[in-house]
């Protein structure tokens, strides 16, 4: 399965790493290719491309905050996911997120 997403939180500097390299690691260990930017008060850090987020299965939203351009995912399956459960149970969030978004096209 194909994710890209943002991880966000206010500041960006703990969290947002955090959620964004467990989800990466999950994802490498799921056999998924995923691919999560960062987003934080200074910019994007691995900046998904409009591309890379048409070629995904689904976009995967780790926070609460406002994402900004947010029209590169136009047309895919968005989900949010709090950010600390991104955190504490990354592969559990991947599963359940390509789990819905395959039983939504059936």
């Amino acid at each position: 399965m194909k994710v890209v997403g943002t991880a966000a939180c206010p500041l960006g500097l703990a969290h947002t790493p955090m959620a964004a390299k467990a989800l990466m690691k999950a994802g490498e260990k799921l056999g998924w290719d995923v691919k999560i930017e960062q987003m934080s008060a200074t910019g994007f850090i691995n900046k998904i491309t409009r591309e890379e987020a048409q070629a995904s299965d689904f976009v995967l939203i780790a926070s609460d905050q406002k994402i900004e351009e947010m029209d590169r995912f136009d047309g895919k399956p968005v989900i949010r996911v709090d950010i600390n459960t991104c955190i504490k149970a990354p592969e559990a969030v991947l599963k359940k997120c390509g789990a819905a978004v395959e039983a939504k096209k059936q």
